[in-house]
């Protein structure tokens, strides 16, 4: 599995992850199509920026045409000030290889390699039972319950958190 940078080109992954409903059932349903093209040059533009940490899953670096999904790590503000979160998604055909789990990973091990972040929360739905267990599964800790915001809408989830420099696991 490969990691690298959103760009520009993506827009079809894009529409594959967020506009499919049966990817977006724990998301409160599929995002318009129209406005694709531009989230993905505003990505693009932060990631290569270096502001924002959004990359495409390659499951096989020596085929960097196949996308699987995309895990991001950015800053928002937040009921406490300024908060690391990440997120993932994983397409529909590439599920349960653990390439959501292993790009979680890689992120999260860059983010303690380059002392960046800080402490970085993660708000999978309460019913996505996959992105729950891979918090379990690489050492975040459950907070809380909460009602987050995602794309104008209101999502029940489960507040995790960790601290790459003392929580993760090498």
């Amino acid at each position: 599995m490969h990691l690298r940078n959103v760009t520009p080109d993506d827009v079809e992954a894009y529409v594959r992850m967020r506009c499919d409903p049966a990817m977006m059932a724990d998301l409160g349903g599929p995002l318009p199509a129209d406005g694709m093209a531009d989230k993905v040059r505003r990505d693009a533009e932060q990631a290569a920026a270096d502001r924002e940490w959004i990359r495409m899953i390659v499951p096989d670096a020596g085929d960097p045409g196949v996308v699987a999904g995309s895990v991001a790590l950015w800053s928002h503000d937040g009921e406490e000030g300024l908060i690391s979160e990440i997120g993932w998604m994983v397409l529909l055909e590439f599920q349960g290889r653990g390439l959501g789990k292993r790009a979680v990973r890689v992120l999260l091990e860059q983010a303690r390699d380059q002392d960046r972040w800080g402490r970085v929360h993660a708000f999978p739905a309460t019913r996505n039972a996959a992105s729950n267990g891979v918090c379990r599964s690489v050492g975040f800790r459950l907070l809380s319950q909460v009602a987050v915001e995602f794309a104008g809408r209101v999502i029940h989830s489960n507040h995790w958190v960790i601290d790459p420099g003392r929580d993760l696991s090498t």
